[in-house]
């Protein structure tokens, strides 16, 4: 009877709690079509005529690509939408300047330099960009790189000047394998290949390091000549500020670094003094949403993914919390394209450290299908655009990238991490019982690979490499030969790549949309229009699939999202994926410098 009693409080307390989640679905999704009908009611909102000074907040982060969730309505812009916004902002009369808050801990290198790219065509259009800094307190130079080609530079007056320059750290977990008895068991083509060093070894390997001391050498390298062009500055006198880092508002400014100190409400109204009289603050969101979408320019299709490769259509968290490329939307996409009479070309934004091989291999023939079709097709490189993040940009017409983007990694890695003498100790055993070959428990993570299967498991890495190389090599128009030299797995910067022949140009999203309409037969000084494929859905065509489900999914999905924004949840998520992938991957972690 007690149990009874139990079980059946147990299931009122369950339908409770249910309905109560299921209420804050509920209220997540109206919100959502709120804010979507906010968003149409910006549309008709009427923005200052004449004198507006457009303000940019820099200090949070951004996808580069607006996230494919409907119910994400309150994200920033992203890094191509911001870019896409300005570029419009560039031929409004009514727009006089912008007015930037400053990042003050550290960018991406690529993003960093998307912003700075943006920052001088907007004043190459005859507008003026005013800078505030609440302190450039990060110790790396990013956060100065995107903003030194600013009119003018504000540094609040209490605060530090601390860019010394670039620094990244790798967490390797060899040590705490060998202590609890786990053998981490990864095959890797080859020395370069990195992202398997953090299960296998308890530092730097001289390969590993020679690499990332190579590529983050560059990308310094790309900043500080651009810094010191950008402030009118000797190279000397730039590295020197930073060498001797940290400095005071006070001796930022005598070195040449900030223009003035004062307060962020002081250079906001003196950005408003320099827009004229009756110049008004207008959010750079704000303005995007008042902008019309619709134009009967020539259609360049643009198509983004960030985030892994996996097979399949990558779904998203409920509120966009969770960004992958799935190999399926993304070639759907492709082809749709390609087979779209209106479309003249095709732009492809990668941001990826790469993922599944098979998932790369998917992409690459869609590629190779939209340009057999007649479509030209160009690749934008964001911030990483690695290993299977290279492997689908290799096959395009036209590659640009930063000269900070990560890329190159080509190589491949697998392998396990055998937990069964680990949870031995404690008293845990499993057994596996199996028919047919022996390589069936290949995967098993509680027994050690035979040397059979490490034989034959390595065999099929190898014919992976060898067909990664051979693509590079096909779509790159190089020799095997070369590939061999420069793949290995080894990270190369877009500058280095340039040189390598891995990428075309140097350059930012808007030189990749320059790419596409000269590919395209359209005239340089011709608008377009960039729509992307596929569609977004629309909130109230996700609210009609959200609650088109059960009480019981809408439950579970609920408690799943709760449960994937705790961040100790995502870093074990994360490193089990990465450990326990499945199948050969392409995938590439660089120590990311900030």
């Amino acid at each position: 009877m007690k149990q009874f009693w139990i079980t059946f409080f147990g299931s009122i307390f369950g339908v409770i709690v249910g309905s109560v989640i299921a209420v804050f679905v509920l209220i997540f999704a109206v919100m959502a079509l709120i804010g979507a009908a906010m968003t149409d009611v910006q549309d008709d909102i009427a923005l200052p005529q004449d004198g507006i000074v457009l303000e940019l907040d820099l200090r949070g982060a951004r996808l580069d690509s607006p996230s494919e969730s409907p119910f994400a309505f309150a994200e920033d812009l992203s890094v191509v939408d911001l870019v896409t916004t300005l570029e419009r902002a560039e031929t409004d009369p009514s727009v006089r300047g912008l007015f930037i808050r400053a990042n003050e801990f550290g960018l991406s290198p690529a993003v960093a330099e998307e912003y700075r790219n943006a920052i001088a065509d907007f004043r190459a259009a005859g507008k003026f960009v005013l800078t505030h800094a609440q302190g450039f307190e990060g110790t790396s130079i990013t956060s100065y790189f995107a903003v030194a080609g600013s009119d003018e530079i504000w540094l609040q007056d209490t605060a530090n000047f601390t860019p010394a320059g670039l620094a990244a750290e790798v967490t390797f977990l060899g040590g705490l394998f060998e202590r609890f008895n786990a053998h981490a068991e990864f095959e890797q083509f080859h020395e370069y290949k990195n992202a398997v060093n953090t299960y296998t070894q308890t530092g730097f390997t001289d390969a590993h390091r020679e690499s990332t001391r190579s590529y983050m050498t560059s990308i310094y390298d790309t900043a500080v000549d651009a810094i010191a062009s950008d402030r009118e500055m000797e190279l000397a006198a730039v590295t020197n500020v930073f060498e001797n880092a940290p400095h005071t508002a006070e001796g930022a400014m005598q070195a040449g670094m900030v223009d003035t100190l004062g307060h962020v409400i002081d250079a906001r109204e003196a950005a408003l003094e320099r827009g004229g009289d009756f110049a008004e603050m207008v959010d750079v969101s704000d303005y995007f949403y008042s902008l019309g979408s619709w134009s009967n320019d020539p259609v360049i299709a643009l198509i983004e993914g960030q985030g892994a490769i996996v097979t399949g259509s990558a779904s998203q968290g409920l509120f966009g919390d969770s960004e992958s490329i799935g190999s399926d939307a993304m070639s759907e996409a492709i082809l749709a394209a390609a087979n779209d009479d209106s479309v003249q070309a095709i732009l492809l934004r990668v941001d990826s450290p790469g993922g599944s091989a098979i998932a790369s291999d998917q992409v690459w023939d869609a590629i190779l299908r939209a340009r057999a079709a007649g479509k030209p097709v160009i690749v934008s490189m964001a911030s990483l655009a690695a290993s299977g993040g290279y492997y689908i940009a290799a096959p395009a017409d036209y590659v640009v990238a930063h000269a900070t983007t990560l890329t190159g990694s080509i190589g491949v890695y697998g392998g396990k991490i055998s937990l069964g003498e680990t949870m031995a100790e404690y008293g845990i055993t499993s057994e596996s019982v199996t028919v047919g070959g022996e390589y069936g428990t290949v995967y098993s993570g509680n027994t050690q690979f035979t040397d059979a299967q490490r034989e034959a498991y390595r065999a099929q890495l190898e014919a992976v490499y060898t067909d990664f190389t051979q693509r590079v090599a096909d779509g790159r128009d190089l020799p095997i030969e070369r590939v061999m030299e420069i793949a290995r797995g080894r990270v190369w910067t877009g500058a280095q790549a340039l040189d390598l022949g891995l990428v075309d140009e140097i350059g930012g999203f808007r030189d990749a949309v320059a790419a596409a309409k000269e590919l395209a037969g359209i005239a340089p000084e011709d608008d377009v229009q960039l729509r992307r494929f596929p569609r977004q859905a629309t909130p109230f065509e996700a609210f009609s699939e959200l609650f088109g489900m059960s009480a019981d999914t809408a439950e579970a999905a609920a408690r799943i999202n709760a449960l994937m924004e705790l961040p100790e949840v995502r870093a074990a998520i994360e490193a089990r994926q990465a450990a326990q992938a499945r199948g050969v991957q392409m995938r590439s972690n660089p120590a990311q410098p900030r």
